[in-house]
């Protein structure tokens, strides 16, 4: 997934990607460990008109769609260094650490299986995490492409990997809930050139700092550190979905949430919808249900082209 040029386009699109499955037979073999990586967090980075923030984030947990990455990038180095295998169990995600460790939950089965994300991505809008063909294949989305997903950090392995990288300082993190988008409205947008690949920003004294310069509690000398993740698949319970949304935004003022709802009439019919997060009421704006992936790609892709850069899909 370092191999941006060309990616933006589609490199999740893993409809592209589909390949005769194999059948998952019997227990699963254990993977062997990953080598060569080094603990990375970066700076912010822009992917066409939307910039990502990576941060240390242990209390992250997101509903969203799942899509998987293969064939073009085995072989070939992970944004931390490691070597992308495409057999062995691991992700990308555009703002974790580097590696982190997060259960992924596929909820239109209930498969669920610890996963490593060592690599940026995806590249394509509407998707949360792009997994390795392996552990698409032990979440039984191979052949789909995608798959409705739940992603959550494992707060305590996350740490004692990232110590085990001789990284320091690191803060015990309780879990919080928090809106599914942040405010965003048309006039919030901003126009920004489109750039080949994605460019980085510039220095901040604010941002987290790059893995090219020293930071504290970060050793100048990364150690390698192998860590062997097995294949134990578990199916869990998952709640009924009541569909795949277009979210555009998320508001504690309900006028606010209506001003962008008839804003997006001549999108879509987009509805509000009220939900207590800390006990603190939130509107979300959204428009769906949709009843497949594509249809929801379809209307993101409206919403996008009609200037609402940071609406993404969500699964409720």
């Amino acid at each position: 997934m370092t191999l941006l040029a060309g990616v933006l386009s589609g490199c999740a699109e893993t409809r592209l990607f589909i390949h005769g499955a194999k059948r998952i037979t019997g227990s699963a073999t254990p993977e062997g460990p990953m080598r060569g990586g080094r603990y990375k967090v970066g700076k912010p980075y822009q992917i066409g008109k939307v910039w990502y923030y990576p941060k240390s984030d242990y209390a992250y947990a997101e509903t969203g769609i799942g899509s998987w990455y293969g064939p073009q990038f085995d072989g070939k180095d992970t944004a931390n260094g490691e070597t992308f295998d495409m057999n062995s169990v691991s992700a990308a995600h555009r703002t974790l650490p580097l590696p982190s460790i997060v259960r992924v939950v596929n909820l239109d089965n209930g498969r669920a299986l610890n996963v490593r994300v060592n690599d940026r991505g995806p590249f394509a809008r509407g998707r949360i995490i792009d997994l390795s063909r392996r552990a698409a294949q032990l979440l039984g989305f191979e052949k789909q492409g995608t798959a409705k997903v739940r992603v959550e950090i494992l707060a305590r392995e996350s740490q004692q990997l990232a110590s085990a990288y001789g990284v320091s300082g690191l803060k015990e993190t309780k879990p919080h809930p928090v809106p599914n988008a942040a405010p965003t409205s048309r006039v919030a947008s901003v126009k920004l050139a489109a750039p080949e690949g994605f460019k980085t920003a510039a220095p901040d004294k604010n941002s987290e700092p790059s893995e090219f310069g020293k930071s504290a509690g970060v050793p100048s000398h990364p150690k390698i550190v192998e860590l062997k993740l097995d294949e134990t698949v578990s199916v869990v319970p998952v709640p009924a979905s009541s569909g795949i949304f277009v979210q555009a935004g998320a508001f504690a003022r309900y006028e606010n949430a209506n001003r962008l709802r008839a804003l997006l009439s001549s999108v879509g019919d987009a509805r509000i919808y009220q939900v207590t997060v800390s006990k603190q009421p939130f509107f979300r704006v959204r428009l769906g249900p949709a009843t497949t992936v594509d249809e929801a790609d379809k209307m993101l892709a409206k919403l996008v082209a009609s200037g609402y850069d940071k609406a993404r899909i969500i699964v409720d």
